[in-house]
């Protein structure tokens, strides 16, 4: 039992969660309050990061596991917190390390995440997806304003990062550099009356891109595709990708793992015990039968497979994984008196077994397992909250 959940609140995950359910929940949470997209979240932002490399790590994830955030705080986690940027570029392979020691080379990516369903990953499907984009200014050709009006600015000296200083203590000083607010980081500055009419002196502007976005047969949940040099533009440098993010939705039938297909099916206890016939649909649109074996008995829980019925291979559709079937069997809730001696008959004999004389009759009452946990964890919720908040009590005086 953990500590405390709150890194795992912050993901939306449970404390028992695994490494890809993991993965799936930062992706989500990180491409909705990524800075670029929402300037506002930047604290929420750094707390989905921070949750992230905690639960990712596995030392830090014990740590946090048996004594919380104060266990973190006191040196265990071996080192603080690494940039929420650093983060989000080594998840998604932005491999130009942090934008803040050096300017990249290279325009920003625009990452869109795209829900698909296991229909279109399983028959693969073309989507058509408008984004917006910044592009060069055609009006000022990307300067931000007229001829040599673009000046370096003298509170930064170009550098756009300022270096303030903070008495911490007598005799202990701090130095925090931040960014420049005469030119917001730009190391420039414009006469405002001399600024772009088309941009602000933004030198760029947003544009309304529509793509083509070729989903192939035995894509997976996660994968990306590129559309190089269609991302931001930005003067001076080469413009960046669009990365297409899909995100496979959950199936009312179908479960995938890797090439195969998992379902449950249902079937009665005459069916189960007497032989079935039944007809699967397939993601394709097509009908399977599927037919018992004479004398065959299928237990509950039992799982067969249909070869080369599963998910397509990725860039070889022709190539499939398995279709797997997990079998429920539904049992009757009572039975009538009279049918009962036809059931033995057909049935193999019980099983005889010694009754001691001294035993005692009792009643078989039924419970509700999920109602029951649900009770425990109130309880267990109720104990710690009269431990913790509870009214001081008076302790035994020592001498």
């Amino acid at each position: 039992m953990v500590k405390e959940t709150t890194y795992y609140d912050t993901l939306g995950v449970k404390p028992n969660c695994t490494m890809d359910e993991l993965k799936k929940a930062y992706r989500k949470l990180a491409l909705k309050y990524h800075p670029d997209k929402n300037p506002n979240e930047g604290e929420k932002f750094k707390q989905i990061s921070q949750a992230y490399e905690v639960l990712s790590t596995e030392e830090k994830r014990k740590i946090y596991d048996m004594g919380g955030e104060q266990a973190l705080k006191e040196g265990g986690s071996g080192g603080g917190f690494s940039s929420p940027m650093d983060i989000f570029d080594m998840f998604f392979g932005g491999g130009r390390g942090s934008m803040r020691s050096r300017r990249p080379q290279k325009g920003k990516d625009v990452i869109h995440q795209l829900s698909v369903s296991l229909d279109e990953l399983y028959n693969g499907s073309v989507r058509k997806l408008a984004l917006q984009k910044n592009v060069i200014c055609e009006k000022c050709e990307g300067r931000g304003g007229k001829k040599g009006s673009v000046e370096q600015c003298p509170p930064c000296r170009g550098t756009g990062m300022q270096v303030q200083v903070q008495q911490l203590a007598p005799g202990m000083i701090q130095q925090i550099q931040t960014m420049c607010r005469e030119c917001q980081g730009t190391g420039e500055r414009i006469n405002p009356k001399d600024r772009c009419k088309t941009c602000q002196g933004k030198k760029t502007i947003r544009e309304r891109k529509i793509l083509e976005v070729h989903v192939d047969k035995g894509m997976t949940d996660g994968q990306k595709i590129m559309f190089t040099g269609e991302g931001d533009q930005e003067p001076g440098l080469e413009a960046g990708d669009i990365i297409i993010l899909l995100d496979e939705k959950e199936h009312e039938v179908y479960k995938r793992s890797g090439s195969d297909l998992i379902m449950r099916l249902n079937i009665e206890l005459v069916e189960a015990l007497c032989g079935f016939q039944r007809s699967i649909h397939t993601l394709d649109k097509r009908d399977l039968v599927i037919t018992s074996l004479p004398g065959e008995v299928i237990k509950h829980g039992d799982v067969k497979c249909i070869l080369n019925e599963g998910m397509p291979m990725y860039k070889n559709p022709f190539e499939k994984g398995r279709l797997i079937i997990q079998f429920i069997v539904n049992f009757p809730t009572s039975l009538p008196p009279e049918v009962i001696p036809q059931l033995e008959d057909c049935l193999p004999a019980r099983p005889e077994h010694m009754i001691p004389d001294n035993a005692e009759d009792c009643l078989l009452v039924d419970i509700d397992p999920e109602q029951e946990s649900r009770q425990r964890e109130f309880k267990n919720a109720y104990d710690e909250d009269e431990a913790g908040h509870g009214p001081n009590r008076v302790q035994c005086a020592t001498h």
